[in-house]
């Protein structure tokens, strides 16, 4: 098991959809022995199947669900240990509290997203075709954004993602890293920490 920074309880890890997230997460977890928690399969499952909503429908989504998903995250960020916490908000929900050493995860390639392989990831892990890839990737992400920027951006401000570094404690791009080599400049990151 990897030695890491005693202080740190709880390692979030944030992604665009097929950035890589979900497998740097499980990776670390596996490493070091610690829960992996993906928030959006175990929180809004049950209410998806309840409403009859696809992932991508967040804008049918009632405001007061996201509310509640994220006061939940919040205490498990408050109160739990040796946890790799995966949601695309668990670093923004986590600005204040000690403790959380918070990973975003891109494929990006000279600061421009790379829509196309993270559309082609999804193809190939979820066995889907290139269209509903598509529509996963860019109706969601759309979905997602409007309604969060709605309720949590600062002042309104219409450019707010929660993809922004400023959130972050270290920036894994996987547009030149590969799973193995990700996992390792985390591992490194946090016993430098």
């Amino acid at each position: 098991m990897q030695n890491i920074d005693p202080s740190i309880r709880i390692i979030t890890i944030s992604g665009r959809i097929a950035s890589g997230s979900t497998t740097l997460a499980k990776k670390l977890a596996h490493h070091l022995h610690w829960r992996h928690i993906e928030g959006g399969e175990i929180f809004w499952e049950a209410l998806r199947n309840k409403m009859g909503l696809a992932e991508k429908d967040t804008n049918l989504r009632p405001d007061n669900e996201d509310e509640l998903f994220d006061a939940q995250l919040k205490k498990i960020l408050n109160e739990d240990k040796d946890i790799v916490l995966e949601t695309k908000l668990a670093g923004f929900n986590a600005q204040g509290i000690d403790g959380i050493f918070k990973v975003l995860v891109l494929c990006e390639e000279n600061g421009a997203d790379q829509t196309q392989i993270r559309i082609d990831r999804l193809v190939n892990r979820e066995h889907i075709s290139v269209s509903e890839a598509k529509e996963e990737v860019l109706h969601r992400e759309k979905s997602d954004i409007e309604k969060w920027r709605r309720l949590y951006a600062p002042e309104n401000d219409e450019n707010w993602t929660y993809w922004e570094e400023k959130y972050y404690d270290l920036v894994i791009n996987t547009f030149i890293l590969d799973p193995d080599a990700a996992l390792q400049k985390v591992l490194q990151s946090l016993n430098s920490k």
